[in-house]
This record gives structure tokens, sequence and C-alpha cells, in this order.
């Protein structure tokens, strides 16, 4: 927005009448370009938190548009205004001047032009980020994992409970509605764990940190407790339009993973390791042995002993399906 104000100006040699120096144009760009920038983010904040989020992404870009072209013919009067500044007698002058003038003015012709491109170009790169990720499209775009690459990484597995008697119970499009209902709740979690969604699996999704940002401050294990905590919250809502509330059982796991960039057409960041097979393998004896949340001691063992938010409760050395090995285990309760 701050480019599209000295854009504006810029047609012309001489300063507008309202400005005595460059400065009053570059403090007119940074105020403006905040202004539009709090619309930007407000537009989104009402459309995708609302029940607007389910609408067709075309209509939401739509309401978000109109948003920002009543800000824009909010600005466009301010420039006008400014236009109007060596007149004397201006402020009398502006309430003259009809909705129609602002419209046929050459500010917000230019104004709309500029609007018009930057929401499609931003709607363009938000879908991006959101189909891809963020950190994801970064390092694609910088060819970081063009060659694969050894690296440390802590997965947490996520799975509903009992999502086979859901599933029949509610039939495939309500039991599609339910995942994206909790999936929607998860998003919070995650970013202020500051992990990354790596793979959704239908009704289970794979969470993953450098193994050192995963342990930090156990965010791992927040990430589990905090989900499940919103999900109570949103429990009344759940029960009126499934008739239950969901529960997710989880497994934690770390270590050695090949990270490489695979597919031409449709590019994704995979992992290939023997981790994510164990980690599959440890979330199903969840139920097996009566626990919410298991770690393997691989995290256990990164854990701060000094930090007291959770009790991990030694399972002893369990035999894990397909594995020759056995390995320790590790049921995780929230201290209250």
């Amino acid at each position: 927005m701050s480019i599209f104000v000295f854009f504006r100006y810029a047609q012309t040699d001489a300063l507008p009448h309202w400005a005595t120096s460059t400065t009053d144009l570059k403090t007119l760009a940074f105020y403006v370009g905040i202004i539009f920038g709090c619309l930007h983010w407000i537009s989104n904040l009402v459309v995708d938190f609302s029940v607007f989020s389910r609408l067709p992404y075309i209509c939401s870009l739509f309401i978000k548009g109109l948003l920002l072209l009543i800000g824009a013919l909010c600005i466009a009067s301010l420039f006008e205004f400014m236009e109007l500044w060596h007149i004397h007698n201006h402020m009398a002058t502006l309430w003259k001047i009809s909705t129609t003038h602002v419209i046929n003015s050459h500010s917000f012709q230019l104004l709309l032009i500029y609007l018009i491109f930057i929401r499609f170009s931003l709607a363009f790169i938000e879908q991006t980020m959101l189909l891809i990720g963020c950190k994801e499209l970064i390092n694609i775009g910088l060819g970081k994992y063009h060659k694969p690459r050894y690296e440390q990484r802590l997965f947490v597995y996520l799975d509903m409970t009992d999502s086979t008697a859901h599933a029949e119970s509610l039939g495939d499009y309500r039991f599609s509605c339910l995942i994206q209902d909790c999936f929607k709740l998860l998003a919070d979690p995650v970013s202020q764990s500051r992990g990354e969604i790596y793979r959704y699996m239908g009704d289970a999704v794979f969470i993953h940190w450098p193994v050192k940002n995963g342990v930090m401050n156990q965010r791992c294990l927040k990430l589990y407790y905090d989900f499940n905590q919103i999900l109570s919250w949103h429990g009344t809502e759940f029960r009126q339009r499934y008739g239950f509330v969901p529960q997710f059982k989880a497994a934690v796991h770390c270590g050695q993973v090949v990270t490489a960039v695979v597919g031409v057409q449709k590019q994704e960041i995979s992992f290939f390791s023997d981790v994510l097979n164990t980690l599959a393998r440890l979330q199903d004896q969840c139920s097996l042995l009566s626990q919410q949340l298991l770690v393997s001691a691989a995290v256990a063992m990164r854990f701060d002993s000094q930090q007291q938010d959770f009790d991990l409760k030694d399972l002893g050395q369990i035999k894990l399906k397909g594995k020759q090995h056995s390995m320790q285990v590790y049921g995780v309760n929230k201290i209250k």
C-alpha cells in the first residue's frame, strides 16, 4: 500500500499542495500502509473465523475483497480531501463531494486496480502456503531439500479414538465434517508449539519439529493436552452436531530421518526413516496399554528433568508389531 501512495504521486514532478516535502509523502505512505494492512488482517479474521469459512473459496475471497473495497473507498476519500487542501474552506467543499465523484476520481480508479491486483496476488500466495505450508514452500523455493539430507526430527502421531465406529454411525459426509472441525481446532496448538503439519491421513495427522525444538518446554506433550482441552471447550458444539466429543490418542518418537523433495508435477518434502513406522506401531499400543499418550525412551530421555508438568510412567519394554527388538515406552499424565 505504501508503494501505491508513491506511485500515485510520482506521476508529477511537483509535490501535492498539502505536502511541504517528500517527508510528508513518506509519512502518508507509512500510515496508509498500516491502515490497509489492518484492514486486510481484519477481513481475513472476519471471514476465516466465522460462518463464512465454510463457503466456497471464491465466495470468501469476494467478501474479503468487498471489505477491502470499503476501506479503499475511505482511503480514496482521504486522497480527495488532500487534493482540496489548498482550497479555501476545504472542509465545506469536502462535504459536497458525492460518492459518485469519489468513485470516478483518478485516485480511486488507481487504487481499485492496485487493490484487485494485490488481493488476487495475496490470495494465490495464501492458498499456496495453506496447501504446502509456509516453511515447506520456502524450503522448496530455496532448494534446501533437492538433495536428500540427514536431520534429527521429533514426530507426534495423533489419531482419533474409535474412528471406525464414528465413521459408520455418522456416514462419510458428516464424518469428514467432523475431521474438518477437529483439525481446524488443532491449528492453534500446532502454531503455539512451533510445530509443523507433516501430513494428514484420514482421521490422523503427523506433526513434527527439529528434536531440540520439540522437547523444549515439553512442547510435543503440551500440544496434545492443549488440543484435548480445546476439544473439551467445544464439547457442547460437538455433541449438538455429532452426538459426542471426539477424543484422540497419540504417540511421540524421534530419531534420524532423511529429508528430501519428491515429485515433479506436485512436489512435497518427505521424510524417509524407520522412525515413522515405529511411531505408527507405538501409537497402536495406546489401546492395548490403556494409555492416551505414549512416549518412546528416545524422547523421554531428552526432556528437562527439572520440568514437572507431566508425569512419565515407565511401562517397560514393549514388543512392537513387525519389530525385532523391544523398546522402552512411557505413558504420560498431566500433573494438575
